[in-house]
Parts: structure tokens; C-alpha cells; sequence
């Protein structure tokens, strides 16, 4: 199990930098291709659009080809797109590349979190912390690497690098062995291995393949308003984090009159505390309790992002990045547990949707924000993220209620 984990974690840093790569280099891209932010922001939105295909597909990949299988043809997706990245072929090309690169990543991030949280029989929410910790070391060191091709003026040596750390993550799931998990992790799911040797399964593993397509398709109705208020809350969440982060260099640049360099290095002091956070993360919040954890998280990061709006000077608004990163830094994976644990069951489901609802939030909530910020202010886009945190914790709130009964729910019938 900790060769998987530990793999798996190598496979959250390539999407973590993934997720990053594109605001990190933004400004040049941008300047390179003569472009407006609005376009910028449609080449994330075309990425995240094929995010959310990709984990939608998760499930029924991994139930064909089994969870390995869906793990390579994601991760050499990836591989592949962002070496056509590196040919900065012309525009057109690189909006239709981009929905491949985020179905790269989409189904990487579900497939490999869903097994996670699967196959962790105790302390789930620190094996998912960790897991998201190394999404932020990805995601941290990218803009340091950025800064540093883009003072040598090759950032677009950017994406090449990717595509060499995708590809060797690619060989390492394809050749790795994990002991007795193997079979779990084949290549082909349980029930089409019976299908294909024509083998009569037992009557035991005919139910519970039945009873898993079942819950495939449809969960308790009792338990829906949880769910919605759940896939509301991510669509908001990874929508106001991915605007945020791929835009800060540029409200760096616009608002404090720092250099393209040293504002894209100003992005891994947001995801280098980030990082930091979530090495307490899942430790705290098993300690406090996943709903506890995820009020006073989400609560400090609404203070910190009207304190950013509020106070214009460069210190300020670097000590406020930092801490915003504390605070962010273990939302999505405990909220994904979180979820899960009252739907149980349900696990790559439940997980492939709320990712989705992310991803689909990173597609739409970029492309607003790229527009606004050719339309007003660059003031007004740190209040509208403000009031996109606020809504969050309402959200939570109104989660939180449904939580509690939705728990009782489920441990009656656990009894």
C-alpha cells in the first residue's frame, strides 16, 4: 500500500503543476501570441472543460480497463499534449489541444484519489492530505521554475519539462509492482475478466457486482440535497482557487508594479504555504472532525481575502497570499472525504462527480474572471473573489446542517 500512496503522490505533483503551468507563464503567452486576458482565460476554460470530461469518464474507464489501465491512458494523454504545448503551434491549435491536457489530469486526479480513499483503511483523511500535498509541491515549484526560464527568456521550456515528468510517471505505473493489490489494480475490472474467459463467477460476486452498478446509477434520494449542496460547493471552491492563483501574478504585476518574474515566483509563496498547511491538514482535521476542520478553514479564508481587497501595499498583500494558503490548504481534499464518508459505498462515484463539479467551476469561473478583469479594475476582480469565498461559507454552513442529519441517516442503518 505505500509504494501505491507514494506513486500516487508523484502522480498529484504532475497535476498539481499541470493545474499551475498556465498562470505561471500567462503574461508571456499572452504577450507572445498578442492576446487579451479574455483569451487567456478561454485556453484554461477549453482546459478544464476536458478536466471535466475526463473525470466523468473515470468511472466507466476504470470499470473496462480496470484502475492501472485508466491511470496510463490518462497520464499518456497528458504526456502527449503537453509535448504539443511545446511546439507553441498557433493558436487555434493550442485551444484544441487543451481539452486533451485537462482530460489528462481530470482522470488522473479522479482515478487515483478514488483509489485512495478506496484502499486506505484507516486515517483517510491523511492519506488524502498527503496526496494533496503533493499536488502543492507541484504546484509550488512550477512558478519558481517559471520565474527562472522567464528571466532567461525561455519560459516556454515550460511545458516540455512536464511532459518529461508525465512520462516518466507513465513508465512507472506501467512497470511497478504493488504486491497483492495487483489484481485490484489490473488492467481489466473483475467483472470483464469473467466476461472474457466466459467463466461462471460465483452467485456471492454476481450480487456484488450487481448491487455496484446499482449504486452506480442512482443514490439514496434522502441523501441528494447533500450531494447537491456538495457539488455546488467544489464548482465554487476549485473555481475561486483556480481563478485566483492563475491570475495573481498578473493582479501582482497590476496592482504593486512588480516584475513579471518576481510576480510568478509571488505565486509559490501562495502554494508553498499551502503546502505547509497541508502537512497538518489531515491530522487535524481526524483530530477536530472533518466538519469542525472545514468551518474555521473556510471562515479564516474569507477574513484574509477582504483583509487582500482591503490593503493595497505590497507587504500586505504578500503576508495575506501566504495566509490564504494556510487556509485553503486542506479544503478539497477534507471536503472530498468528508463527502464520501456520508455516502458510503459510493466511493468512485461520489468522487468522480465532485470532481467533475470542480473541474467545471476551473472551466467557467477563469473565463469570468479573464473577462472581468479586461472590463474593470483589477480591485474589483479581488472583491468579486471575496464575495465567491463569502458564498463559499454559506455554502459550507448550509452543507454542515445537511451533514449531520445525512450522518444519522447513515449510521441508523450502519446499526
Amino acid at each position: 500500500m505505500k509504494k501505491l500512496i507514494w506513486l500516487g503522490c508523484l502522480s498529484y505533483l504532475i497535476i498539481g503543476v499541470a493545474h499551475v503551468v498556465g498562470g505561471s507563464i500567462l503574461e508571456q503567452l499572452i504577450a507572445h501570441y498578442g492576446l487579451s486576458y479574455k483569451d487567456g482565460g478561454q485556453w484554461i476554460m477549453n482546459q478544464f472543460l476536458g478536466f471535466l470530461v475526463g473525470v466523468l469518464l473515470a468511472p466507466s474507464i476504470t470499470a473496462r480497463i480496470g484502475k492501472r489501465g485508466a491511470v496510463l491512458l490518462a497520464i499518456g494523454v497528458l504526456t502527449v499534449s503537453e509535448a504539443a504545448y511545446s511546439l507553441l503551434l498557433p493558436w487555434g491549435w493550442m485551444l484544441a489541444i487543451a481539452p486533451f491536457a485537462g482530460v489528462g489530469f481530470g482522470m488522473t486526479e479522479a482515478v487515483v484519489g478514488a483509489m485512495i480513499i478506496d484502499m486506505a483503511k484507516n486515517g483517510k483523511a491523511s492519506a488524502m492530505s498527503r496526496l494533496e500535498i503533493f499536488f502543492g509541491v507541484g504546484a509550488l515549484l512550477i512558478p519558481i521554475a517559471a520565474a527562472y526560464l522567464i528571466q532567461h527568456q525561455i519560459w516556454q521550456v515550460s511545458f516540455p519539462i512536464l511532459a518529461a515528468m508525465a512520462g516518466i510517471t507513465f513508465v512507472l505505473w506501467l512497470t511497478m509492482s504493488f504486491g497483492e493489490l495487483d489484481e485490484q489494480l489490473g488492467f481489466v475490472s473483475r467483472s470483464v475478466k469473467a466476461e472474457q474467459n466466459g467463466a461462471a463467477a460465483p452467485q456471492a460476486l454476481l450480487a456484488a457486482d450487481k448491487e455496484q452498478v446499482s449504486a452506480f446509477f442512482g443514490y439514496p434520494r434522502k441523501a441528494l440535497p447533500f450531494l447537491l449542496l456538495s457539488a455546488l460547493f467544489f464548482m465554487i471552491y476549485v473555481g475561486m482557487e483556480m481563478s485566483f492563483s492563475n491570475y495573481l501574478p498578473s493582479i501582482l504585476t497590476s496592482r504593486s508594479g512588480l516584475g513579471e518574474s518576481s510576480a510568478a515566483a509571488a505565486l509559490s509563496l501562495f502554494w508553498g504555504t499551502m503546502v505547509l498547511g497541508r502537512l497538518f491538514a489531515g491530522v487535524l482535521a481526524d483530530r477536530m472532525g472533518y466538519a469542525r476542520y472545514l468551518l474555521i478553514a473556510t471562515a479564516g479564508a474569507s477574513v484574509i481575502f477582504v483583509g487582500m481587497a482591503m490593503l493595497g501595499q505590497l507587504s500586505w498583500l504578500l503576508a495575506m497570499v501566504a495566509l490564504s494558503g494556510l487556509f485553503f490548504s486542506g479544503i478539497f481534499g477534507i471536503a472530498l472525504v468528508y463527502a464520501n464518508e456520508l455516502i458510503p459505498g459510493m466511493t468512485e462515484r461520489t468522487t468522480s462527480l465532485l470532481v467533475a463539479c470542480g473541474g467545471l467551476g476551473g472551466a467557467i469561473f477563469p473565463r469570468l474572471t479573464g473577462w472581468f478583469m479586461d472590463q474593470y479594475h483589477v480591485q474589483s476582480t479581488l472583491w468579486l473573489i471575496c464575495a465567491l469565498v463569502a458564498l463559499l461559507l454559506l455554502l459550507l454552513v448550509a452543507m454542515l446542517v445537511l451533514g449531520r442529519r445525512q450522518g444519522q441517516r447513515t449510521a441508523l442503518k450502519q446499526n
